[in-house]
């Protein structure tokens, strides 16, 4: 029992849905040792959902079986089941990329988890859903990383409502067109980012330069820029590759700068 505990608190239980399917496909889930020790919520502090939970997988419907669900288990109800086990101490949480989420899961997520300092969130979100995210950024107060897979319409109002509200804000991931306004207000609202990805997005010289002119805690990719006397971007992408296992859990500066060429 106690080495599970600490197995379960070392890296977070669900570091990963690879892991709820390989282990809690098991009968340890529902075993007595393991039930004592997913009431603790610091198991729940961190949830990896970036892979769907499949209803018809043998852990949703044993799941189903055990907790006498009249459906079989949905991303939904497994949410609420983990943010209720959490009891509010959730600081990293990764969203599926898929259909499962709605904006109903994004909202009820941003009153579970008040203490949330690193978030995915999910790539499918209709348009007048992902009109929402400025509203429900605002209630994470101590923040300092987000994933968005997909540029939302509303970027530039999530963009300030991070800046307002969210004071321990550092690292951004986005993938999109970077146009002069998104350069604009990365530059102007968050001038203390110090991770920046940008992989398969779109920028120009100019935006890059106001954005690492704003952000000076971009110094590595400030020192890189310096060293280049000629730049031809045309054809290709301009593209910053930040790398982390485990969203929020770096602090030093790691981003690569490199052209990658786009096929004719």
């Amino acid at each position: 029992m106690a080495d599970e505990r600490r197995e379960l608190e070392g890296d977070g239980i669900f570091t990963g849905v690879a892991r709820i399917e390989t282990e809690l496909t098991s009968s340890t889930p529902f075993n007595c040792s393991w039930y004592r020790a997913s009431l603790d919520p610091s198991c729940w502090r961190r949830l990896n959902f970036r892979s769907s939970i499949s209803r018809l997988s043998p852990f949703s419907r044993a799941f189903a079986l055990r907790y006498r669900l009249h459906s079989p288990l949905s991303f939904s109800a497994f949410l609420r089941f983990a943010l209720h086990r959490s009891r509010g101490v959730v600081d990293q949480l990764a969203f599926p990329l898929s259909s499962a989420v709605s904006i109903h899961d994004l909202a009820y997520a941003s009153v579970k988890c008040l203490r949330l300092k690193a978030l995915a969130l999910p790539d499918n979100l209709m348009l007048e859903d992902d009109l929402r995210i400025p509203e429900l950024v605002w209630r994470w107060k101590d923040l300092e990383h987000l994933e968005m897979e997909t540029k939302p319409s509303s970027f530039l109002e999530a963009v300030a409502e991070i800046g307002r509200n969210c004071p321990r804000f550092v690292g951004l991931k986005v993938r999109g067109l970077i146009r002069r306004e998104d350069a604009k207000a990365l530059a102007r609202c968050l001038p203390e980012l110090k991770h920046l990805e940008l992989s398969k997005s779109y920028l120009t010289k100019d935006e890059l330069l106001v954005v690492i002119g704003g952000c000076r805690k971009l110094d590595e990719i400030l020192k890189l820029v310096s060293r280049i006397e000629r730049f031809e971007h045309e054809g290709s992408t301009l593209v910053y590759s930040y790398t982390c296992s485990n969203i929020g859990s770096r602090s030093a500066l790691q981003v690569s700068f490199f052209l990658s060429t786009l096929d004719p």
